[in-house]
């Protein structure tokens, strides 16, 4: 675990066609709509420069970091199903495999930032309302326990300019902030699409004077999509697809001693995997405590957790020309966390000083059962605790900061030591702010890493017990300019990594690739990231870029990162009418490490549109991969393909109850 984020929560008939669902849009935009804003109301203004990073309770820290701050209004204007489809539009944010959760496996939904990809585990700790969201085993996300609606504040903080956290966050972390509570606050939201999609939500809050509660829930179902192209499909080809329920209910209580927060998460997923055979299933429940408390310059945050998940999968051999396929093994991996943090803060007019401590433990097995016959089993417990210290000053325009993390790793007989330092600058001058920090870098292997394998197509990957820790340097230098309507950022870093893990090709060949994970040669990724966004009255555009050289020191490229990727957007926005157009493009990537097997780029457009229909009701529809694009995902070795064309129409209520 990494020390938490966490906010003050106070507050919480399927269509067939898609010239019905284009009637539908154009009967909701065509609507009615509320009268429109006084004309002497203030222009918007884009979001504030985020010099910080939010910790926990009413504790934050000042940071050197580019940190981007996506709110609810964002993130609902921005097409996806789920969650990490909507942070696509981040420079830097990808997941392992190009796919979305909606249909890839779970393993590969692990999260980078700033091209330090090459595996399915993240390297980016990913934080919902102060608890850890990684899976403990694998270190991917389950991006399906997520209501996008639900979702107050997103806080993405790239590189590890800062030593609060620990080795999940090497490429950096996001944290994701659920609704703050209101009083007697209902929310109901349907939603139904192409592929027999259905969606459900449902949210609620209410307060008293000493205690909140809120919680959601959430249950869809798709029918999925072909991930291998018409041209190759053979008897054994089925839909990818998912069935999910989830929810999560927080109780929040108020004392003149403290306060106190309880949260329990709830997920049960089931999806088929693309061939008659192949399909996996889980169910993960997650249960946090958390106190906070003020002593006027002083703060103290305690934070408890507990997890439990089982998960299973299946695999198989295709054969002939995909009409013949063969159960090769199932795989069962109950696993179990327990963790917690605990941090004092003490602020001073012209200074601050945050110390704290954490502990995570994280124990699973993976159990294969081999057919015709045979058992395959590993895995174990692991424990990694750290203590850490982070101070920052100002002297009129300089901002000066320092921190130091000791990280302890213990798996098994073999335990590892690592040391963290951070130091930073930033100067501001009216709208500019010039900023750069140095800092080291850790991540352990994962328990999946080390001990569970697996197949993707007819690709099979082992696990390797003998893998090492990963080990980064890096710098950032960056500029920030905010104006009345406008805001610019522009980052470049340079990050050297060691003993980077990743999967090594051991044999290749036109019907099966043999692949172990390894620690590879030392490696460096380099860069540049930026960010613009521009108001005028109704109309709001942005655009974000990155460039990112990414490659060993014997010279091939990390595999699953592009050289350039970039997203763009306009969304117009009067009385209860919105309309958002989004562009993502991505370069070429690799899918291997010897940088044989090339995908190609592709770009996709993203349309949404919402109407309020009264005070309470709107009409919402969106649309994925506008113009169908056909791209690539994977070859293992056959070509996997991403999503196609996808709409979805639907209705939202949202309102207090009197």
């Amino acid at each position: 675990m990494t020390v938490p984020f966490r906010k003050k929560t106070v507050i919480l008939n399927k269509m067939g066609s898609v010239p019905l669902f284009l009637a539908f849009l154009a009967g909701t935009l065509l609507a009615q709509a509320p009268p429109p804003a006084p004309t002497d109301q203030p222009e918007p203004k884009p979001e504030p420069v985020k010099t910080s990073i939010t910790v926990v309770e009413k504790v934050s820290t000042e940071t050197p970091a580019n940190v981007t701050v996506l709110n609810s209004s964002t993130i609902q204007d921005t097409a996806g199903t789920e969650l990490d489809d909507r942070l696509r539009n981040v420079p830097g944010f990808t997941l392992f495999k190009r796919a979305s959760s909606v249909v890839a496996n779970p393993t590969t939904q692990g999260v980078s930032l700033r091209g330090l990809g090459s595996s399915g585990a993240s390297r980016t700790l990913v934080l919902w309302d102060g608890v850890p969201a990684n899976d403990p085993f694998g270190g991917w996300v389950y991006w399906s326990q997520f209501v996008p609606d639900e979702i107050q504040e997103v806080e993405i903080s790239r590189g590890a300019s800062t030593s609060i956290f620990g080795g999940l966050a090497m490429s950096g972390a996001i944290g994701v902030f659920s609704r703050q509570p209101e009083q007697l606050h209902l929310l109901g939201d349907y939603e139904t699409g192409n592929r027999d999609t259905q969606d459900v939500s449902a949210g609620f809050s209410d307060v008293w004077s000493r205690v909140a509660i809120s919680g959601t829930a959430r249950g869809f179902t798709t029918d999925g999509y072909y991930i291998v192209p018409r041209s190759i499909r053979g008897a054994v080809d089925r839909m990818a697809n998912v069935r999910f329920a989830s929810g999560d209910i927080h109780v929040d209580h108020y004392t003149s001693l403290g306060n106190l927060f309880f949260k329990v998460d709830i997920l049960a997923e089931e999806r088929g995997n693309g061939t008659e055979m192949t399909h996996n299933s889980t169910g993960l429940g997650m249960a946090s405590l958390h106190y906070v408390r003020d002593f006027g310059s002083n703060s103290l945050s305690l934070l408890a957790y507990g997890t439990q998940e089982g998960f299973h999968s299946t695999f198989s051999t295709v054969l002939n020309n995909r009409n013949t396929e063969r159960l090769t093994y199932t795989q069962s991996v109950p696993s179990q966390a327990e963790g917690g943090a605990g941090l004092w803060q003490h602020h001073q007019s012209k200074w601050n000083f945050l110390a704290g401590a954490d502990v995570d433990r994280v124990h699973g097995v993976d159990t294969d059962h081999l057919l015709p016959t045979g058992l395959r089993v590993g895995g174990g417990s692991q424990l990694e605790n750290g203590v850490f210290g982070q101070v920052d000053g100002q002297w009129g325009p300089l901002h000066l900061y320092g921190g130091a993390r000791g990280s302890f790793t213990g798996q098994g007989t073999q335990h590892t030591g690592f040391f963290s330092p951070s130091a930073g600058l930033a100067y501001g001058r009216g709208h500019w702010r010039l900023r750069g920090s140095t800092y080291r870098a850790f991540r352990a292997p994962t328990l999946n890493e080390l001990y569970r394998s697996f197949s993707v197509g007819n690709t099979f990957t082992e696990a390797n017990p003998n893998l090492k820790a990963e080990t980064m340097a890096g710098g950032e230098i960056g500029v920030d300019w905010s104006g009345e309507t406008s805001s610019f950022r522009v980052t470049a870093y340079h990050n050297s990594l060691d003993n980077l893990i990743t999967n090594v090709t051991l044999s290749s060949s036109a019907s099966q690739i043999v692949r172990q994970r390894d620690n590879a040669a030392a490696a460096v990724s380099r860069g540049v990231e930026t960010e613009f966004h521009q108001r005028f009255h109704d109309l709001s555009a942005e655009v974000s870029y990155l460039f990112v050289d990414a490659r060993y020191s014997t010279g091939p490229r990390i595999s699953q990162v592009p050289k350039h990727q970039g997203s763009g957007g306009l969304i117009y926005q009067h009385g209860g009418t919105v309309l958002s157009l989004g562009v993502r493009a991505f370069d070429y990537q690799f899918d291997d490490d010897l940088n044989q097997f090339r995908l190609p780029g592709y770009a996709t457009v993203q349309f949404v549109g919402r109407q309020r229909l009264s005070g309470h009701l709107s009409a919402e529809a969106s649309l994925e991969n506008a113009l169908d694009r056909l791209y690539y995902t994977a070859f293992t070795p056959t070509p996997n393909v991403g999503g196609p064309r996808l709409w979805r129409v639907g209705l939202k209520w949202e309102g207090k109850l009197h």
